[in-house]
C-alpha cells in the first residue's frame, strides 16, 4: 500500500475507488474500503481532519486523531493507496478553493443544518476539493451520516460536467453486538457514557410509536437530545404522503455529540 502525500502522487490513481475520511478508522470505515474493493482494484482512501465542517473549534481539537493505526486498518481492509495530505494542499494559501451551492438537502430540514451552521458547506467544500483532486470513477458514503451521504449525492447530481461519470454508493451502518452504531467519536466515551449512548439506538427502535417515543428513550438515558424526528427519506422535510421515512437523532452527553438512524 502506497502512502500519498502531494497531488502529484494522486494523480497516477485517477480512476480509482474514493473513501474519504476524517480518520479514526473503525470497521465502519473498513467495510466501505471493503465494498469498494470488490468494485475497483485501485482504492484510494484519504484521511484528512477538515477544519471548514467544525463550527466547535473545542470539538476539532479534539476530533481523535490515529494516523498509523489508520495506515494499518486501511491496509489490512485492501486499499491500494491511503492520501494524507496537509492542510494547504487541501485549501491552498494563494488561492481560493471553490465552494460548491449547497443543495435543497443540505438547508431545508433543519436538522444537521440548523445544529452545526456551515457543516454542510465545509463537507461539499473539502469533498467536491478531493473529487478534483482524485478524479474517481466511484465514491462510497456511509449510511450512518444519512443526511451528508444525500447532500453530497445531491452536490454530485447538481454538477454533472463537474466530475464526469463518477458513481456514489452507499454503505450500511455498521452497529456494535448491542446496538451501538460505530463511530469515531466513541472512543471519547467512558464505559459510563458509552451505556448511556446506547440510548439513541433504542430510541431508534421504537420510531414506529412516533417522535414522543423516541425523545422519552433519550431522556431515560440522559441525552441531551437536539433531534429526534421521523422525516420523508429522501428530502429529510416533514411529509404526510405514503413515502419512505428515516428517524434521524443527534444527542450529546458530556460535551460529545452522537447522531444515528435507521428506515422506520
Amino acid at each position: 500500500m502506497e502512502r500519498l502525500d502531494t497531488i502529484e502522487e494522486l494523480a497516477a490513481h485517477h480512476g480509482c475507488g474514493l473513501v474519504p475520511t476524517m480518520g479514526a478508522l473503525h470497521q465502519g470505515h473498513c467495510s466501505l474500503i471493503e465494498a469498494m474493493r470488490r468494485e475497483s482494484d485501485d482504492v484510494v482512501v484519504s484521511v484528512f481532519v477538515n477544519p471548514t465542517q467544525f463550527n466547535d473549534p473545542a470539538d476539532l481539537d479534539r476530533y481523535p486523531r490515529t494516523l498509523e493505526a489508520d495506515l494499518a486498518a486501511a491496509e489490512a481492509a485492501g486499499a491500494t493507496a491511503v492520501f494524507t495530505p496537509p492542510a494547504d494542499t487541501i485549501y491552498p494559501l494563494d488561492r481560493e478553493t471553490w465552494q460548491p451551492p449547497l443543495p435543497r438537502v443540505a438547508t431545508a430540514p433543519k436538522l444537521e443544518d440548523a445544529c452545526r451552521p456551515g457543516h454542510f458547506a465545509g463537507v461539499c467544500k473539502v469533498v467536491a476539493r478531493l473529487f478534483d483532486l482524485a478524479r474517481p470513477s466511484l465514491a462510497v458514503f456511509g449510511e450512518k451520516d444519512w443526511q451528508q451521504m444525500l447532500v453530497l449525492e445531491a452536490m454530485v447530481a447538481e454538477h454533472p460536467d463537474r466530475w464526469g461519470a463518477l458513481q456514489l454508493r452507499r454503505g450500511a451502518t455498521i452497529r456494535e453486538p448491542d446496538g451501538l452504531a460505530l463511530s469515531s467519536r466513541n472512543a471519547l466515551l467512558s464505559p459510563e457514557h458509552r451505556e448511556r449512548a446506547l440510548g439513541l439506538s433504542r430510541a431508534l427502535a421504537v420510531a414506529d410509536d412516533g417522535e414522543a417515543a423516541m425523545r422519552a428513550v433519550l431522556d431515560d438515558h440522559g441525552l441531551e437530545t437536539e433531534y429526534a424526528v421521523i422525516r420523508d427519506a429522501t428530502t429529510l422535510e416533514a411529509t404526510q404522503v405514503d413515502r419512505p421515512v428515516r428517524a434521524l437523532i443527534a444527542a450529546g452527553l458530556e460535551g460529545i455529540r452522537l447522531i444515528d438512524n435507521d428506515a422506520c
